[in-house]
């Protein structure tokens, strides 16, 4: 038992040497074939990335560019590195089709994440640092993956969207800034040009609030206890609700500055007596 235990493993010794003896050199070749090929194709891809950064183009799609001609280069360094060892490809190319197919069908909510990824970086609907409102969430773009968006909003919350939510889908751009609403009800007896020119100064004053688009305040409604004014303005959209907040605590001193009656509701009740 033992002597047949030893004849399989002198066996298996004998078939290693064997190996290293007939293909040492070309495994040697195919491992030097790949390290040069990962430090080609990392050179490579970064040189196309500050080339294509340099010349302007979107840092998303230059990204892009620069990972497909990577894989591709090692890609083509792995099947040099096989052939180096006397391994053919067909049966690997095959098997990697059965595989894919099978892969497929088992993710397509991924692939199709992948697939409108792509879409997004080559139409460029929005790009890093614009500002978009989608299913409901708004925010900074952060990252543009090939699977997911990657939006910061104010509170310096990450929202993760998939990519196949965004394509097909109604996309609010509104870039690097935020539309700002607001209005204020004054009595009848106010001077309206009076309370507009008011507003508008006061906007005017305020840092945040950008000059172009410009501001825009007029009558917003004939309402039962006042005239609604109405103003709006743009501000960089990670200070939104900061400057909304001070931009209405601003408006509502001047107004009480100016002696301007901001009126609210009134009910008059009539008691009658039964004679």
């Amino acid at each position: 038992m033992i002597d047949q235990e030893l004849a399989q493993l002198e066996s298996v010794y004998q078939t290693i040497v064997d190996f290293l003896v007939r293909y040492s050199f070309q495994l040697v070749g195919a491992i030097i074939i790949v390290l040069l090929g990962l430090w080609f194709a990392g050179k490579v891809a970064k040189w196309l990335f500050n080339t294509l950064e340099h010349k302007g183009l979107d840092i998303t799609l230059a990204n892009f560019i620069a990972n497909v001609v990577k894989v591709l280069l090692i890609s083509i360094t792995v099947i040099i590195a096989l052939g180096k060892l006397g391994i053919s490809i067909t049966p690997f190319v095959a098997a990697l089709g059965a595989i894919s197919l099978g892969a497929g069908l088992a993710i397509q909510g991924t692939l199709s994440n992948y697939g409108a990824g792509l879409a997004i970086i080559l139409t460029r609907p929005f790009v890093l640092k614009n500002t978009i409102t989608v299913k409901g969430y708004t925010g900074i773009v952060e990252e543009i993956n090939l699977a997911t968006t990657v939006l910061i909003n104010e509170d310096n919350e990450r929202v993760t969207i998939p990519n196949r939510h965004i394509v097909g889908e109604i996309l609010k751009n509104t870039e690097q800034n935020s539309l700002v609403e607001g209005e204020v009800a004054v009595a009848y007896g106010s001077n309206p040009e009076q309370v507009i020119s008011l507003i508008e100064e006061t906007l005017a004053a305020i840092a945040e609030v950008q000059q172009a688009p410009a501001t825009k305040v007029g009558i917003d409604a004939f309402a039962d206890s006042g005239i609604n004014i109405s103003y709006r303005f743009w501000v960089p959209t990670p200070l939104f609700h900061q400057t909304k907040f001070a931009a209405n605590l601003a408006v509502f001193n001047a107004l009480q500055q100016a002696g301007v009656q901001i009126p609210f509701p009134q009910r008059e009740v009539r008691m009658l007596s039964g004679e």
